[in-house]
């Protein structure tokens, strides 16, 4: 029975405490937060199974978490990890081009079948 009583008065206590820091946050905050986890929901009811997002989704979540809190980037279904990564392959995809090789065009095969002969 104890233990239980405590379970519960421990519950309580995060409860109120959680609370507590809500009313500290500035209104901007809650409201960045809720925007984010709406884009959220919005996002997984559209999938099933495991969240295929769209470039828009990777930007608009990405842009909100810069504005979210510590705690608030926590509840995302995103790592920071993962955000990470998304901005690392933008930037990958921005500087990729195609290499132009260098030097001197390679010999074609039967002129250095030739030279090999004449040697």
């Amino acid at each position: 029975m104890t233990l239980f009583m405590l379970r519960l008065l421990y519950l309580i206590f995060v409860r109120l405490a959680g609370w507590l820091v809500l009313l500290g946050r500035s209104q901007r905050s809650k409201e960045t937060e809720i925007l984010a986890l709406r884009h959220q929901l919005a996002m997984l009811r559209r999938q099933v199974a495991r969240p295929q997002l769209a470039w828009a989704d990777r930007a608009m979540i990405s842009a909100l978490a810069r504005l979210l809190s510590l705690e608030g980037r926590r509840r995302l279904f995103v790592t920071p990890g993962t955000l990470l990564r998304w901005h690392a392959d933008l930037v990958r995809r921005r500087w990729i081009f195609k290499r132009r090789s260098q030097g001197r065009p390679r010999t074609r095969g039967t002129i250095r079948a030739l030279v090999l002969r004449a040697a």
